[in-house]
């Protein structure tokens, strides 16, 4: 039986370590402070017992834990990343304990009046008489996927101590730099070693994801001249206006809070300009991919039309691919997705397998040879301060770690 108030306080040690990621940093890990975590999360795997314990220059950990059975078995492997969003500030997190939730709004904040309410956030009421543990409204929690973390270590601790529980050799590996896009840019499969992998970093209990969204950045410039306004009249290119008039260019159902399921949108998440100069920095996500080319093929064409109307390069676009839907490395071998669901099945867990409107690890471990499911790690809410994760659902993507390994093995027998 795992221990629930082990695993909370456990969770709560790596939540408060700081390790948000910066996507202006060219060095691995983009964050000092992402060593923290990483150099803790060495001593603790080698505190458990975990051997071939080691952290390299840019703070990817990897571990074994040797095969307990006298046949052959495909190594497996569990995969998390320790970095934060830069979406939102991961300083001072002070996590909040609800014991037994009742349903009702969650106070996060009562001197900022920032409520956690299941009228706006309906999969609360999924996780009534549970234990959850939300932010205190100022910052985000880090469940993603610190959740994933937790529930890798507990696992492995817990089969370390229940040799009964027989499995094939497992390798655990954890990463920086997952949320800017990098986390798998530096892993070495080889060294790692594994057959195959799951990352844990899904959200809702039952989550399993073999799909994920074709994706690229695109940072968009206007260039203007700036004039004194008195005397501006055919002097002066306010780089803004041709920014707006870029924007509404777009189709402008296709965002984020548009789209659902297997749509997919282009999201405008930040943008700065002044009369001079403007920047949109845009992501192109669809997991489709003659849909997603064609995305970036129409940011393309409406840059070229609007400097052509223009008569001068007004406009620059630079698009960059980040990764791939997995979809095309993980359909030759849905058996080790077929494990994870029997795996659920077996805990009474009912398997939700549907596509990732975002992208892991796994996505860009599968084109690096590693066929790489992603798995359900508890949190909801992610990059932001409304982020929670349940307790038991940490315990329960846990115990289904420890079932994939049995059922590997079992089925190699």
């Amino acid at each position: 039986m795992l221990n629930k108030q082990h695993i909370i306080d456990r969770f709560l040690c790596y939540v408060k370590i700081d390790t948000e990621s910066d996507p202006k940093s060219n060095t691995t890990p983009s964050t000092k402070k992402q060593w923290d975590l990483a150099n803790k999360l060495y001593e603790e795997l080698m505190a458990i017992g975990m051997t071939d314990v080691s952290i390299d220059d840019n703070a990817y950990i990897m571990a074994t834990l040797p095969s307990n059975v006298d046949h052959e078995v495909p190594t497996i492997g569990f995969i998390s990343h320790f970095d934060t969003s830069p979406d939102f500030t991961a300083a001072n997190v002070n996590p909040q304990i609800v014991e037994n939730y009742d349903g009702s709004d969650i106070v996060l904040s009562k001197d900022e009046n920032i409520v956690l309410s299941p009228n706006y956030f309906e999969d609360l009421l999924l996780y009534k008489g549970q234990t959850l543990i939300t932010t205190d409204g100022t910052t985000l929690l880090g469940a993603d996927d610190k959740a994933g973390i937790c529930e890798i270590v507990t696992a492995m601790e817990y089969l370390i101590q229940h040799p009964e529980i027989k499995h094939g050799t497992i390798k655990v590996g954890f990463t920086p730099d997952e949320e800017i896009g990098r986390g798998a840019h530096k892993f070495d499969v080889e060294k790692f070693g594994a057959d195959w992998a799951y990352t844990m970093d899904g959200s809702q209990v039952g989550e399993l994801e073999y799909e994920n969204f074709n994706a690229a950045s695109a940072k968009v410039t206007f260039k203007g001249k700036i004039v004194h306004p008195g005397y501006a009249k055919g002097k002066m290119i306010n780089s803004m206006h041709f920014a707006t008039e870029f924007i509404t260019m777009l189709p402008q159902l296709e965002t984020p809070e548009h789209t659902e399921g297997y749509q997919g949108f282009f999201h405008l998440h930040d943008m700065s300009g002044r009369v001079e100069e403007t920047n949109l920095q845009y992501i192109i996500r669809d997991h489709d991919f003659n849909k997603f080319e064609a995305r970036k093929a129409l940011m393309q064409k409406i840059a070229n039309d609007m400097n052509e109307k223009l008569g001068k390069p007004i406009v620059d676009i630079e698009i960059k691919d980040q990764y791939f839907n997995m979809k095309e490395k993980v359909e030759p071998v849905m058996h080790i997705v077929n494990i994870a669901e029997d795996a659920m099945k077996a805990l009474n867990i009912k398997p939700l397998i549907k596509p990732i409107r975002g992208g892991t690890d796994g996505s860009q471990l599968s084109y690096k040879g590693l066929p790489c499911p992603n798995i359900f790690a508890g949190g909801h809410n992610f990059h932001g301060r409304y982020e929670y994760v349940p307790v038991e659902s940490i315990l329960k993507a846990t115990q289904v770690i420890c079932k994939i390994a049995e059922i590997t093995q079992e089925r190699y027998k």
